[in-house]
């Protein structure tokens, strides 16, 4: 093995011993941790620190990872298609409930399905590609809402709760008692409020900060799809959205979010 790729493997393991239960390290501890020499730990730390991929606090002596980071962070983020990730995800899913699935982000006060995977029986229901449908009364839309800043969501419903059906929830005291049990459980369900003998149950994936970057939901005829089948198929959706996120890193990174949803970050940091 040459010194140069040698040298590179002893950065990468300098850079590996932080975490995030145990973000700071001081020199002897680094050293401590990979089994290197103080002055060979001292000489890549030097190079790593001009580089901006550690940062030394000059009172106490600590190192820390560097921001660096967060700017190549958001170049590989901003360069993810969640279509492409969800996709074998979301066939998953409909070969397991044999109902639709689909995918969808949020715009403005609307959702739109940005793709879907159609259920295989005779009697089905599937939204279009590009498709927008209202926020309030759509398992989608609500999964969205129940994780988004109080006073973006008032923003949105001061726009006006149309009712669809008898089973819509029209009264924002409804609505926000739901999206309570929506977080509560993970997953949000819609039981003919959007449309008459329509149910669907849906979840959101979440990034670090906890703020929506997508929905994946469920839909299919309620005489299919009852309250306690969607249940248990809500925990399903609930562990392909976690493991989504941790796939594409969503789970452990921030990222850079469409201008609808961006104040969830601004509020997770007041």
């Amino acid at each position: 093995m040459s010194d140069s790729v040698r040298s590179v493997e002893r950065a990468l393991d300098i850079l590996l011993c932080f975490s995030l239960e145990k973000p700071t390290y001081s020199l002897t501890q680094i050293a401590e941790h990979v089994g290197m020499h103080k002055s060979t730990i001292h000489r890549l730390l030097s190079t790593l620190e001009a580089r901006r991929f550690v940062t030394r606090d000059k009172v106490s002596g600590m190192y820390r990872l560097g921001f660096r980071f967060i700017e190549l962070a958001s170049i590989m983020l901003q360069d993810i298609d969640i279509n492409r990730w969800a996709q074998p995800y979301l066939q998953h899913l409909a070969n397991l409930s044999g109902e639709t699935v689909d995918l969808a982000v949020l715009d403005d006060d609307h959702v739109v399905y940005l793709q879907v995977v159609e259920s295989p029986q005779r009697v089905k229901i599937a939204a279009a590609v590009g498709q927008q449908l209202p926020v309030h009364c759509t398992a989608t839309g609500k999964a969205f809402l129940a994780y988004l800043p109080e006073f973006q969501v008032n923003e949105i419903l001061t726009r006006g709760m149309d009712e669809y059906t008898e089973h819509t929830l029209n009264s924002s005291a409804e609505l926000y008692q739901d999206l309570r049990e929506t977080r509560e459980r993970g997953f949000a369900i819609s039981e003919e409020e959007y449309e008459k003998d329509i149910n669907a149950v849906a979840a959101p994936i979440l990034d670090a900060n906890g703020c929506p970057m997508a929905v994946i939901a469920i839909v299919g005829p309620s005489f299919r799809l009852s309250h306690e089948r969607m249940v248990m198929l809500g925990q399903s959706i609930l562990e392909t959205t976690y493991t989504i996120a941790r796939e594409v890193g969503l789970a452990t990174l921030p990222v850079i979010l469409p201008k609808t949803i961006t104040t969830c970050i601004e509020e997770s940091h007041n």
